[in-house]
């Protein structure tokens, strides 16, 4: 459960709150022992500051803005990994309230998905 400020309701999840923490959280466990992975998008200040300056008004996201890693680095090292290792795409959530960066995430993910089928 990757976010910089929330904390699931429900019990189970290992939370983790930065791309480091992602990256070294599913090195440890190994991905074949994750059975689902929930993304936020904004991890830190920087994040908040665009999505309140230009996603939330404008609906554009421009990354150049943020400082710190989003949902979306994490998604994309989670694209790699799985395609450097042979790996199913674990079930994945995204549970960020910034849309332009929800489906940045999702497009990578599902693109994935739909690339690589596992029997």
């Amino acid at each position: 459960y990757l976010d910089d400020v929330r904390t699931p309701i429900v019990d189970g999840w290992t939370v983790v709150r930065n791309y480091e923490e992602f990256v070294s959280t599913i090195m440890f466990h190994g991905l074949e022992n994750i059975e689902t992975i929930s993304l936020d998008h904004d991890l830190g200040d920087s994040a908040m500051t665009e999505y309140y300056t230009n996603v939330r008004n404008n609906y554009e996201l421009n990354y150049n803005n943020i400082l710190e890693k989003t949902g979306y680095d994490c998604a994309k090292w989670l694209v790699e990994y799985c395609t450097e290792n042979g790996l199913p795409m674990p079930i994945y959530l995204i549970h960020s309230a910034n849309p332009v960066g929800a489906d940045n995430i999702r497009a990578i993910l599902k693109r994935y998905t739909e690339l690589h089928s596992f029997s």
